[in-house]
């Protein structure tokens, strides 16, 4: 009986309403199609937050002027003191004015181009200590984390290293040679790659032993290929946090070795110099400026890494990520 209604309702349909789909071999090979990017969905999200955004603009300016601004018109040399035309006497603690924008320091040399050429210094100091301390820091506590037979010797290296207080090996480090540029960023890096170091090998313990790693080792991947193409790029947000504060942590550094006369000549403008030289001073209202000035670029650098830093971090988390 019910045979007999399927059939009557069979007959009862219009078949121009239909029609039979042809087959095409091209279309069947085809496959789904994403034009997802990370690192572009990254960058949408960093770009979210204004203020993050706001500081990294601020801070694109702040690097493109600090490389121009000896090509500039105008512009004065930041080692050279100055003296009155008239009486040759040296314009010292000269106040800011049309001429010497930010002053002058207690020896007559421009506070502005010093400012500039310090702020140069210092970001290279920053940038150069922390890449080399992401790449040995990455190196070791990839190899520290992954290679199971490498731990307890890795481990011991680090607890002797770590056990040293890192001031201790800056002022040593600095005071045993001669003092410059390359001095500085090697006293930073010897002990600075150890905090990344030990924060990517317990990143990195976390993560080994799931199930594509080890599908990846029974496969014979090499080790080299399964640290790069299946660990770090989960690890991409902690790396961008910590060289984001990297940087401005070195710069303190500088500041610091300065401070007690350890850092850089005194030929050489850096914000440490320039801080250290204002602090001496800074009790004399009418010689404030002198601290004000480079502590002010001291601040905002410091801050806009650090908040960039925190922002991308972030962004960056492939929890974040759908």
């Amino acid at each position: 009986m019910i045979k007999t209604k399927l059939d009557k309702m069979l007959n009862n349909i219009d078949e121009s309403l239909f029609s039979f789909a042809e087959y095409d071999d091209s279309a069947a090979e085809k496959t789904g199609y994403s034009n997802y990017s990370y690192w572009q969905s990254t960058w949408q999200a960093f770009l979210k937050n204004r203020i993050a955004a706001f500081l990294l603009i601020l801070m694109l300016l702040l690097v493109t002027f600090t490389i121009v601004q000896p090509y500039l018109p105008n512009q004065k040399s930041p080692i050279k003191i100055y003296t009155d035309e008239k009486t040759g006497i040296q314009l010292r603690n000269h106040p800011p004015d049309g001429e010497f924008w930010f002053g002058t320091n207690s020896i007559g040399q421009d506070l502005w181009s010093r400012i500039w050429s310090g702020t140069r210094t210092s970001l290279f100091i920053g940038v150069m200590v922390g890449v080399v301390e992401a790449f040995i820091g990455i190196f070791v506590g990839a190899l520290w984390g992954y290679v199971r037979k490498l731990d307890r010797i890795i481990t011991e290296i680090y607890n002797v290293f770590d056990n040293i207080p890192t001031t201790i090996v800056l002022v040593l480090l600095t005071y045993i040679l001669r003092p410059s540029l390359s001095t500085l960023i090697f006293a930073m890096c010897a002990t600075g790659w150890l905090k990344m170091a030990r924060l990517i090998r317990n990143q990195i313990i976390i993560i080994r032993d799931r199930e594509y790693n080890l599908a990846s080792r029974c496969l014979g991947t090499p080790t080299g290929r399964i640290i790069i193409r299946n660990l770090l790029p989960y690890l991409v947000s902690i790396i961008m946090l910590k060289m984001a504060l990297a940087i401005p942590e070195a710069i303190g550094s500088e500041v610091f070795l300065t401070y007690i006369g350890l850092g850089l000549p005194l030929d050489t403008p850096s914000l440490g110099n320039l801080i250290n030289e204002g602090r001496v001073i800074m009790m004399v209202p009418s010689l404030r400026y002198q601290l004000i000035f480079p502590a002010a670029v001291l601040s905002v650098i410091t801050i806009s890494f650090y908040v960039m830093g925190n922002v991308f971090s972030d962004a960056a988390d492939p929890k974040n990520h759908v």
